[in-house]
């Protein structure tokens, strides 16, 4: 994606620094940060410097490189393994990526593991990349077939959190079929949920889509329910750090919410996800371990003041305590299809793109 025309990854190496876009600074500055140990980059994934599941996914394996870099006896890429896993454990990317980071070091020499290590992270950079562009352009036909049935109108699309490029290296994965619509010359548009505590939606997922020139209004977390109600919503697209076996979609929390409003408005939903994002180990959401994070997102608010500084205000009384859990499970049954690189799949069907993504690799 681009930023004031030029072009940027959310990760890239230079030299034997790895490079990331600091989110905890957008939209009111871009901001680069250099990270030179795993330590940084535990830091960066667990203070949400990056975030968003695919992104988590290659941060880690950059980490693993990073850990190379200082080490890289078995004991040594086991312990940095650890402690980039415990950084955040929901979204299953990052277990994944450091699982095949490991898989690929353990079984060459030490003295090759520093610079392979560089090699096998690109790798997972580069096929994030390519996959998020297949869910692009699957999820285009469902924009298109909309447009097909209306052409005279945008098609409006709610979308919570941010599930873009930010989210991914690039391309992202709820706005990618945005984007591909907008570059088709679709008309579309976009409400955006603020997405309460940390404002990801109204942060971040505003400020990308202003820089690629797409259509989009800012709203509350509670408006989406109102505007389904009243037929402003052709349909949802979220993103998600873990979809279980049968279809359950983990994601930031108030996703439920978003998705029994558009069930009872018969708004068809769908969760835009690579295949690493599917944990084919769970059954059911129910067990997914949901990540409680620290109150002070909900009593504390970052932004910019009348005279450009960014300040940070509390927002609740002193005297109440707050409660932050960072995601929520939506039931496969409110889930109108979940959109892969392989294909659009609706939850009961989801084993084939299982099937399909092992087929591909062989």
């Amino acid at each position: 994606m681009k930023i004031h025309n030029q072009h940027y990854r959310t990760i890239w190496r230079d030299a034997d620094t790895v490079c990331i876009i600091d989110q905890t600074q957008l939209p009111f500055a871009l901001v680069i940060g250099r990270l030179q140990t795993h330590i940084q980059m535990c830091h960066a994934i667990r203070s949400m410097q990056v975030r968003g599941a695919p992104l988590i996914g290659a941060a880690a394996a950059y980490g693993m490189v990073l850990g190379c870099q200082q080490q890289a006896d078995d004991q040594t890429l086991q312990s940095v393994a650890k402690q980039l896993m415990a950084t955040r454990p929901t979204a299953v990317n990052l277990a994944w990526a450091v699982q095949r980071m490991l898989q690929q070091l353990l079984v060459i020499p030490v003295a090759q593991r520093a610079q392979a290590a560089w090699a096998f992270a690109q790798t997972i950079a580069d096929e994030d990349v390519v996959q998020n562009m297949a869910i692009g352009q699957h999820g285009l036909g469902l924009i298109a077939a909309v447009v097909t049935a209306d052409p005279d109108r945008a098609v409006n699309i709610l979308t919570h959190c941010n599930a873009g490029w930010l989210a991914t290296v690039d391309g992202g994965t709820a706005l990618a079929p945005i984007y591909a619509a907008h570059d088709a010359g679709l008309q579309v548009h976009v409400w955006v949920d603020e997405t309460r505590p940390r404002n990801q939606g109204a942060s971040l997922t505003a400020w990308e889509l202003a820089q690629h020139g797409v259509p989009h209004t800012v709203i509350s977390d509670n408006a989406g329910g109102h505007l389904m109600q009243h037929g402003q919503v052709d349909m949802v697209i979220v993103g998600a750090d873990r979809v279980t076996h049968n279809g359950d979609v983990c994601n930031k929390i108030g996703t439920y919410l978003k998705a029994l409003a558009a069930y009872d408005q018969r708004v068809p939903f769908y969760a835009a996800v690579p295949t690493p994002t599917i944990d084919w180990q769970l059954a059911q959401g129910a067990a997914i371990e949901i990540e409680m994070r620290d109150a002070d997102e909900v009593a504390y608010m970052q932004g910019q003041d009348e005279d450009g500084q960014l300040r940070r205000v509390r927002v609740i009384p002193h005297e109440s305590q707050a409660l932050n859990p960072a995601f929520d499970v939506t039931p496969a049954r409110l889930v109108t299809g979940i959109i892969t690189e392989r294909g659009v799949y609706r939850p009961e069907q989801l084993q084939l793109a299982q099937s399909n993504a092992m087929e591909h690799a062989q």
